[in-house]
């Protein structure tokens, strides 16, 4: 994607959604990292469903604690991975309330010393819980960026530095949720959905999907 098409694309983006957000269901900093550290390789539509049960219950690290290995199992299995998963959140949780009072560190560092979490989720809670510009690339992200040429990359730490570089600033923040949903919606895997696109003129992709 020449760069003279990089602001006019987040623009358009911007434009036809002014304030994206999440689609993960939080309501405080834990319940974030909680969600985003149970959405990996799986929906955030599933995992929502687990968490509208879990959160109620327990959305502290000592409540998760006080469930037990077995109970927040039970509250999660309905999600991929949910074994590994709930044991890396119960050691988390333990940290949290050893070394943090209970309370999510704000700095990634501390994040990725959480078990479960790796740089992508760091990069959301930092993102959506503490308004950093970082890029949290996900599936989505990595596929966006190289086929429209936005932030091509073999890898997704490798697109992460190329659209830190090339985002302005001006839309740095809400980036990734653009980008996100974009993938999600519309520049699917296997057929994007170019004729409903808003970003088609920009992007480097051809032959563009004719509508069916």
């Amino acid at each position: 994607m020449n760069k003279r098409d990089i602001e006019p694309f987040f623009a358009a983006l911007k434009a036809a959604n002014p304030s994206p957000q999440t689609e993960l269901e939080y309501t405080t900093v834990f319940e974030l990292l909680t969600a985003v550290l149970l959405s990996a390789q799986a929906t955030d539509v599933g995992v929502n469903k687990a968490t509208r049960k879990l959160f109620p219950v327990a959305n502290t690290p000592q409540a998760i604690l006080d469930l037990g290995l077995e109970g927040l199992e039970g509250y999660i299995k309905t999600i991929g991975l949910y074994r590994s998963k709930a044991k890396h959140l119960m050691q988390t949780c333990r940290m949290l309330v050893e070394l943090h009072g209970g309370q999510v560190p704000r700095t990634r560092e501390e994040l990725e010393a959480l078990p479960g979490v790796g740089r992508k989720t760091a990069n959301v809670v930092l993102n959506v819980a503490f308004g950093e510009s970082t890029m949290a690339v996900d599936t989505h992200i990595f596929r966006v960026s190289n086929r429209t040429g936005l932030a091509p990359g073999k890898t997704p730490l490798a697109v992460e530095m190329q659209l830190l570089q090339r985002v302005p600033p001006a839309y740095a923040v809400d980036s990734h949720h653009w980008l996100i949903l974009l993938g999600r919606y519309v520049c699917q895997a296997r057929k994007p959905r170019c004729w409903e696109c808003v970003v088609a003129r920009y992007c480097d992709f051809t032959p563009k999907t004719p509508a069916p």
